[in-house]
């Protein structure tokens, strides 16, 4: 029988506290430091060794997370290289041909989003799809407000949740649930179309009903003349250029069977040689030395700004695993989350049910922050934890914490997380997490029934 030590009251309370923040819509790296900071003096004694405590586990945290932050800012920079060129409105063009209707422009705008959302994130996707595709939308009739919908419930929504290609979320998920990311990946797969077909469905009924009733039918998107090209030739051979490169990253995944890190690394690597490339097209050889620094500069800005605050969150919640916790402490550290869930499974009647309630009301918890990945390591050590207690799928129980914490706090229904949709749309951020909490709730209660069967 487990006993329950100091260290685990004080990790527990913590994380209460993490919570209860969250709740107040506060954020959470103080709380988080100073949880560190209590691990560590409880485990050493000494309060100099407490204090460097926390550099390790950051800097653990940090070699956790850096693959991740790295093809996040390598992707962005190459989307910076598109922009400059004009690559990025080439290949939008034929989308915005097929836009005819109101109900059209819904699917298209979404779609687009979702696939570029897999390519470049959902964050530099709202530029480029909000410059290319609203004013098209505005010409047939799309209120901006559901525009916005569309744009933030499959960006954010069920591109960021799902993150096939780039693979950052499931890859930390998995990591703190101590299984393969490719397994929960395929975990994921049927719990996230549940997801992405409820919550869908349900928006695309109200906006439905809501253009019916006459009220939103003057509120559309102003109309914008297209962008002017200088380098057409160059614009269009890049624009070809890109997505067969990356469709051939794909094919060669497939053939050879990269997954996981190999397969971040060869779309790191691709993008990289990307935005070398269209730099030097743009600039030639002398003037791509300085614009390729500017474009690797901004696409590591964006990148830490986003993952600044996460790996001090990560380094809490990580060091309730056992590898985590003994790379930081010491080597006689072990798993407080494992502990704890032995010693629930020996107090606390538990179920599948009980299990999976747990899991998506943390999720929906942590993502209160509006972050969307602060929240993906505890969830993944929930999953690790109640492993212990008997036949419960792992990653699937993780990939239901991956699902919830990032359609909440990816944001969809945090007003703070939809600032940057509803800043290009022209629309309140309140007024789009209002328009999306019915559908995503509908999501969320019908993957939370799905997953009680597939755990």
């Amino acid at each position: 029988m487990v006993t329950l030590t100091s260290l685990h009251f004080a990790y527990m309370a913590v994380t209460v506290v993490v919570l209860a923040a969250m709740l107040m819509k506060k954020e959470i790296v103080v709380p988080c430091t100073f949880g560190i900071l209590l691990i560590g003096y409880l485990y050493s004694g000494s309060a100099v060794k407490a204090v460097q405590t926390l550099n390790t586990a950051i800097i653990q945290s940090c070699i956790e997370l850096l693959g991740i932050i790295v093809v996040i800012a390598l992707v962005v920079s190459m989307s910076r290289a598109m922009i400059s060129i004009g690559a990025d409105e080439m290949i939008m063009r034929p989308v915005r041909r097929v836009i005819r209707t109101r109900n059209s422009a819904f699917w298209i705008i979404g779609l687009a989003m979702l696939i570029v959302s897999w390519l470049i994130w959902p964050s530099p996707a709202v530029a480029l799809i909000g410059a290319l595709l609203l004013p098209v939308a505005g010409r047939v009739g799309l209120p901006a407000i559901w525009a916005a919908v569309a744009m933030n419930l499959f960006g954010h929504g069920a591109g960021l949740s799902s993150d096939f290609f780039i693979q950052g979320a499931p890859d930390i998920a998995a990591t703190a649930a101590g299984v393969d990311t490719v397994a929960v990946m395929r975990a994921s797969v049927p719990l996230w179309a549940v997801m992405c077909i409820v919550t869908l469905g349900v928006a695309f009924w109200m906006m439905r009903q809501e253009m019916k009733s006459g009220v939103l039918e003057a509120s559309v998107i102003d109309d914008a003349p297209d962008r002017v090209i200088e380098k057409r030739g160059l614009a269009i051979a890049m624009a070809v250029l890109m997505p067969a490169a990356f469709l051939l990253d794909v094919g060669l995944m497939v053939a050879f069977g990269i997954v996981g890190g190999d397969a971040t690394a060869l779309v790191a690597g691709t993008a990289l040689l990307l935005m070398c490339v269209m730099t030097i097209a743009d600039k030639g050889l002398g003037g791509a030395l300085e614009a390729a620094t500017d474009n690797l500069r901004d696409g590591f800005l964006f990148a830490i700004k986003i993952f600044a605050p996460v790996i001090v969150i990560a380094a809490f919640f990580f060091m309730g695993s056992e590898g985590f916790a003994q790379s930081v402490l010491g080597e006689n550290a072990t798993g407080l989350l494992g502990d704890i869930g032995l010693w629930l499974s020996g107090h606390v009647p538990l179920n599948k049910v009980s299990l999976v309630l747990l899991e998506t009301g943390v999720g929906a918890i942590t993502g209160l922050d509006g972050s969307g990945f602060s929240g993906l390591p505890l969830c993944g050590s929930i999953a690790q934890t109640f492993s212990v207690i008997g036949d419960v799928d792992v990653p699937t129980l993780a990939a239901l914490g991956q699902i919830a914490t990032i359609w909440v706090g990816g944001g969809t229904i945090i007003p703070w997380g939809c600032i940057p949709v509803a800043a290009i749309c022209g629309v309140k951020a309140t007024d789009l997490a209002r328009k999306n909490l019915i559908p995503v709730l509908c999501g969320l209660a019908a993957t939370t029934v799905a997953a009680i069967f597939l755990i």
